[in-house]
């Protein structure tokens, strides 16, 4: 059932009152991170406030303004938009405690204007989560990209202004060049940019030409550079030269999520199950992003700095989420949805640990890492917990998501597919179970401890420490989100 209500847009609203309340507190450090905090909380109890709605399996639309026939800033909010809604201001409240421990011990400079695009990014994420068609979805996407480069550029050093500069150049680029025209032609084959009420069969009239229907979703996956499929994918590591809490919005709270989850609503809500398989589309798909998990992770394992080997694995992640829905069957899809979460979770904690790490060592190298697992057993153990997620084994989230995606390639008996997800975890071990080895097992004797080496703040532990608990707690109790993404199926 359908309901009209204000209650997508509130989110959206608290986090933009929130944005103009921190740049209003200047240099009153204090009242700042008052904001920051309030406003994180309140966002995710307002998105959370949303929940029994959806599992009663109703969605709630709202117009705010009708531009043209066909063309509205509308809202709406389904299983698929809840669960990156409930991810992104959840992750917020962790990433803006760990930022008030990262950014007082290191003293970072214009802390006001860091804390006031940090919170536009997330109204970007927001309003990309709940918006109700392609024109809404476009809007946000953009103020995400907007927002995040002065992050990115923060350090304001020639290094840092060059990182931004290639994230700026590959996202606006591939938005201007491929997603506008995409958003154009949709508009021109179907009247409508608003989504489709279900995901079987999409907004494309059935005697749509096959052909321009394939040239405008390749046009799509393009535009959608945030997804960091290869070859659009090199922004991703440049811009691990931002502070490692914007790292960490990057990879696990807006901006990466963003990407992933705007090409599974349109292959979804715009397009279709039906359409897809017609075309072949989604299997096509399917084998793109094989080929971007098993490259990535190849180049991963290649990095000694920490920031680059956990970007590379994260190019590598994000297609497992492209890679499920693109098998359009029920459990592939069920497993990509559910690495949104399971992935945002696992990505946070490890950027997390490496931040801190940073703090306390102000070491970047894995092989300097022998025997920190001593002196930093929170922020070690916690790491090797999300690596554990990351690779896939049990009872950590990641176990899950492999479940599902295994199980929808042998629903379709795609083989090919099969082996790239076996293969994907070997290299997964491959480059994650070093560090925690060189971490706890090895260079005893080289004691991090008697160089008055110790744990970073506990505004910054104790966020990385409970998001890896919630990750095994995701692998253990996995049934409210897959109930919530069955919701999408009927």
């Amino acid at each position: 059932m359908l309901i009209e209500s204000v209650q997508p847009l509130i989110p959206i609203v608290i986090v933009l009152i929130t944005t103009l309340l921190i740049s209003l507190s200047g240099k009153k450090q204090n009242i700042r991170e008052f904001w920051s905090v309030a406003g994180s909380v309140l966002t995710f109890i307002s998105v959370a406030y949303m929940v029994p709605t959806i599992l009663e399996g109703n969605r709630i639309i709202y117009t705010l303004s009708t531009i043209a026939p066909g063309i509205s800033l509308n809202f709406r909010v389904d299983a698929l938009s809840l669960i990156f809604g409930i991810v992104s201001s959840f992750l917020w409240i962790f990433a803006t405690f760990y930022n008030i421990g990262y950014m007082r011990t290191l003293k970072e400079h214009s802390q006001t204007r860091y804390y006031t695009c940090f919170a536009i990014a997330i109204v970007g994420a927001q309003g990309v989560a709940f918006s109700g068609s392609l024109f809404s979805l476009y809007l946000f996407y953009e103020i995400i990209s907007l927002f995040t480069y002065p992050l990115v550029a923060h350090h304001q050093d020639e290094e840092g202004y060059a990182g931004a500069k290639k994230y700026f150049v590959y996202l606006m680029g591939t938005s201007k060049g491929f997603l506008l025209p995409a958003v154009v032609l949709t508009y021109i084959f179907t009247g409508t940019l608003d989504f489709a009420d279900n995901i079987t069969g999409g907004i494309f009239p059935k005697n749509a030409d096959g052909f321009w229907v394939s040239i405008t979703y390749v046009l799509f996956i393009a535009g959608f550079a945030k997804a960091a499929i290869m070859p659009l994918h090199n922004w991703l590591p440049s811009a691990m030269v931002a502070p490692t809490p914007v790292s960490a919005l990057l990879h696990a709270v807006a901006v990466v999520k963003a990407g992933v989850f705007c090409i599974s609503r349109v292959m979804l809500s715009t397009f279709g199950v039906e359409l897809l398989q017609n075309l072949n589309l989604g299997i096509c798909t399917a084998y793109v992003v094989s080929f971007t998990i098993l490259a990535a992770s190849i180049i991963a394992l290649t990095k000694d700095d920490l920031k680059a080997r956990l970007a590379y694995s994260t190019i590598s992640q994000l297609s497992y989420i492209v890679l499920g829905v693109a098998l359009l069957d029920v459990s592939g899809i069920t497993g990509g949805i559910l690495h949104i979460v399971n992935h945002g979770f696992s990505k946070i904690t490890l950027f997390f640990c490496a931040g801190a790490i940073y703090v306390a060592t102000h070491n970047k190298k894995i092989s300097n890492m022998e025997g920190l697992g001593y002196a930093m057993p929170f922020t070690m153990g916690a790491f090797a917990i999300a690596s554990l997620s990351m690779i896939g084994a049990p009872p950590v989230a990641g176990f899950v998501t492999k479940w599902y995606l295994l199980n929808g390639a042998l629903e379709i008996s795609n083989m090919p597919i099969l082996v790239v997800l076996m293969a994907s975890t070997i290299l997964n071990v491959a480059y994650f179970a070093p560090i925690t080895i060189k971490a706890f097992f090895q260079g005893k004797n080289r004691s991090w401890s008697r160089a008055g080496i110790k744990e970073a703040p506990m505004t910054m532990v104790v966020p990385l420490v409970l998001a890896s608990l919630i990750s095994v707690l995701l692998g253990i109790f996995p049934n409210f989100f897959i109930n919530m993404i069955g919701r999408l199926f009927s």
